[in-house]
């Protein structure tokens, strides 16, 4: 099978696109700017539109984050990252350096979190495997309605390996961000 190629949906084969395509479909107007997709593996999934839960969850920890981090740390919010040449993910909030975003690779990212509710399956299956495939150090998938953090930590061979879920009255913390410290089942 060519490497165009992919089957990642329900095993019907698709013509794979890579990152460089799906840029220059924007730049001649066939995706729309205000499209809200992501490339997995070469394939386009549109994103859905977000809830009420999902944005207060969303918000409260920009405020905490922007509070909190460092200056050498910027945090992205829903910053694409160009994690391989076939993967484009668009996490809810992301933590790494001071750099070019178009830069930032899998291990450059200290965090990334994503919010979901009608997608919390596939963010923490598929979205949650390739975070680890491509090297970033910690994943946050928030369930948006029972404000529960499933916290995958040290990737090692495209596997995450510790894997924690805490509740909505447990605090949440990062390394990055000195005195970041959020109960979301206070928010």
């Amino acid at each position: 099978m060519p490497e165009t190629i992919t089957q990642l949906g329900e095993g019907f084969p698709r013509r794979a696109f890579t990152a460089d395509e799906v840029l220059r479909m924007q730049e001649v107007g066939i995706l729309d700017d205000d499209e809200r997709f992501e490339l997995i593996e070469g394939e386009i999934v549109l994103m859905q539109a977000k809830n009420y839960p999902h944005e207060r969850v969303k918000l409260a920890l920009v405020r905490a984050f922007s509070r909190a981090l460092p200056d050498r740390l910027q945090l992205g919010v829903e910053t694409s990252l160009y994690l391989s040449g076939v993967t484009i993910l668009e996490p809810d909030l992301s933590i790494f350096p001071m750099m070019d975003t178009t830069k930032v690779r899998g291990p450059d990212i200290l965090l990334a979190v994503e919010v979901a509710d009608a997608t919390f399956a596939r963010d923490k299956g598929v979205k949650a495997a390739l975070y680890a495939k491509y090297g970033v150090r910690e994943l946050w998938v928030i369930d948006a309605a029972k404000l529960e953090t499933h916290v995958h930590r040290d990737p090692i061979d495209g596997r995450w390996s510790a894997v924690e879920l805490l509740r909505a009255g447990d605090v949440l913390t990062h390394e990055s961000a000195p005195g970041f410290a959020v109960k979301l089942g206070e928010i």
